[in-house]
């Protein structure tokens, strides 16, 4: 069988083979070319899609940029007009946190008005037509952050704590009703804030730990003697030694701390330090204003009348705050973002992402605080309601602390005038619903009764005991006998008078120390009975105020405080014209007299014409 088999030529197998690796040869050229074909074709798919995702990544990010190229394109306008301005801005904002410290808001502007902005322009300093210190030193954000911090919103407050931040030498601030001290125990937290005072035994120890750790020091209720070891510490006297600052306190060389901060502050209203001391620290007048402590007393007055108001203004104030706050840190991200992008900022998915974020939460924030601008301006009309009572309470105050020129005695704290405010409302209160319970007293209730008991006599009485008083006064005795039931400010051995506030400082511990009450929304009143409410709550607060105040005065002195608040009020409310009343005070000199006419020569004498 196998015999039978047909060998093909050697020949034919030749050439089938021959023509096998040909077509072997043309299959892997066509698969080459195929694979290549389709490697392009991936190759071309992949592009496009890349170029569709930067595409979407590109139209992403003009999205997410297209509301800030409107307000950077007119900021760099400003900021180019401004450029040409920046030498006498700087100047003028330069000299104010120099100088402008010690004085009250009158003289500041004083300062800068008619002595800085006129010295600019006489020596033709470019400078912006109405230059202010305050928008080149500060922003919106670092006024919000105060604010939420404890500092008064008023503008003397911000003009503070804009020469305090801004200053390179440390602040002593005058502060005799603490508010300073309260914004800088809040602000320097967190920055582990010592507090000592001037003759501790531990005052050197606690700044040599403070100055090398990075630690603020708040140095409290200093005299006008500053000690002398402070001196270095005052003046800054560094000594540079390598990339270190050195300071030498108590004998011993310290590393000073890039991160250390001194405050100082006092009680005194108007100090007296040696010229050294003031050219090396910067002086701060924190002394409150009657503006500032008006709007204070106002929110004091809408919390007792309206806690529902006062309760959703505190926290529209502490939102907006919070929303200025965070705008300014996206603002401030996005910039950093976008300036420290690595390679194609199309290809950082992450950035713009995160543009996107920024851009919706900074919509969503704007579009917020436009509803809050038109709820606080609605709140702000109903509370300006009470802007009499308010005012009224400021203008008493700043009577109070006029005072001291009768007599050095006469010496008050505005937390006891506090109180002294809440009570008036109180009474009001209680007077027009016989259920209103006040607070009890919780550490001396016996002092809380006699205050009350001493501030619901009535004016009636009060003219009356005056009456007899001046009926029994002897003419040329300074100081006359006290009556029986009738407190008299107590003298030492040394003539000094002792004014009792005892009393009112318990019953504002009283007042604080209570269990918490809920707070029921006070009923919405007319036009009409909100006036009358108003009225009310200004008398009581006149007259509570006065009987404070009376009580700690010489007899001699009583008429004459009566006389001056009944003078400011009048004043106050356009009755009287400051000028007549300045005449009536001190009258006027007149050089060229002219002769007494006959018809009133019989009862005038020469030196009363």
């Amino acid at each position: 069988f196998f015999l039978m088999i047909r060998r093909p030529p050697r020949s034919t197998q030749s050439r089938s083979s021959a023509a096998s690796d040909v077509y072997k040869r043309q299959l892997a050229r066509l698969v080459a070319e195929y694979d290549a074909a389709i490697a392009e074709k991936n190759a071309a798919i992949a592009e496009a899609e890349r170029c569709q995702l930067r595409l979407g990544l590109a139209q992403r990010l003009v999205r997410a940029l297209s509301s800030e190229n409107e307000r950077w394109a007119k900021s760099i306008v400003d900021l180019s007009s401004q450029l040409n301005l920046v030498v006498g801005d700087v100047l003028l904002a330069s000299a104010f946190v120099s100088y402008a410290g010690p004085f009250n808001k009158k003289f500041r502007d004083t300062l800068v008005k008619d002595h800085f902005s006129k010295f600019v322009l006489e020596n033709k300093i470019p400078m912006a037509p109405a230059a202010n210190p305050l928008e080149l030193l500060t922003d919106d954000a670092k006024k919000a952050l105060w604010n939420t911090q404890g500092l008064p919103t008023d503008v003397v407050s911000i003009q503070n704590g804009t020469i305090l931040t801004n200053s390179e030498r440390y602040p002593l601030m005058i502060d005799p009703q603490l508010q300073g001290i309260t914004w800088i125990k809040e602000r320097e937290k967190a920055n582990n804030l010592q507090i000592t005072r001037m003759g501790n035994s531990n005052m050197i120890r606690i700044l040599e730990t403070a100055i090398e750790a990075g630690y603020s020091v708040l140095i409290e209720n200093m005299d006008e003697q500053v000690d002398a070891v402070l001196n270095p510490v005052i003046g800054r006297n560094f000594a540079k030694r390598g990339r270190n600052k050195l300071l030498k306190l108590g004998g011993k060389d310290i590393i000073v701390s890039e991160k250390f901060r001194l405050f100082m502050q006092t009680k005194l209203s108007n100090p007296h330090y040696p010229p050294e001391i003031q050219a090396e620290a910067t002086l701060i007048n924190f002394t409150v204003t009657e503006a500032g402590l008006g709007d204070q007393l106002l929110a004091l007055v809408v919390s007792k009348e309206r806690p529902d108001l006062a309760k959703k203004k505190s926290e529209l104030i502490q939102q907006q705050n919070s929303f200025k706050i965070r705008l300014k840190d996206l603002e401030d991200g996005l910039l950093y973002q976008l300036v420290n992008v690595q390679g194609d900022v199309l290809g950082n998915v992450e950035l713009i992402e995160n543009l996107e974020d920024s851009k919706r939460v900074s919509t969503e924030i704007s579009e917020k605080v436009e509803i809050a601008k038109v709820t606080e301006a609605k709140i702000n009309e109903t509370s300006e309601s009470y802007r009499a009572a308010a005012s009224r309470g400021a203008l008493i105050f700043f009577l109070m602390n006029d005072l001291y020129k009768i007599h050095s005695f006469y010496m008050y704290s505005l937390d006891a005038f506090v109180v002294v405010v809440n009570r008036a409302i109180d009474l009001v209160n209680e007077e027009e619903n016989p259920g209103f319970k006040r607070r009890q007293t919780v550490g001396s209730p016996a002092q809380g009764q006699q205050v009350r008991k001493e501030s619901e006599a009535r004016s009636p009485q009060i003219k009356k005991e005056e009456k007899k008083e001046g009926e029994e006064g002897k003419e040329g005795k300074e100081e006359q006998e006290p009556k029986e039931g009738e407190e008299q400010p107590k003298v030492d051995g040394e003539g000094e008078v002792k004014i009792d506030t005892a009393a009112i400082e318990a019953d504002g511990q009283a007042e604080k120390a209570v269990d918490d009450v809920k707070e029921e929304e006070a009923p919405q009143l007319s036009p009409r009975s909100l006036a009358k409410r108003v009225d009310k709550l200004t008398d009581s607060i006149t007259y509570q105020s006065f009987q404070y105040i009376r009580r700690g005065l010489f007899e001699r002195h009583k008429l004459i405080v009566a006389t001056m608040l009944c003078f400011r009020i009048l004043i106050r409310q356009g009755k009287l014209s400051e000028e007549e009343v300045d005449h009536l005070i001190k009258g006027k000199i007149e050089l060229n007299v002219p002769a007494i006419p006959e018809a009133i020569r019989p009862f005038i004498t020469d030196q009363i014409w």
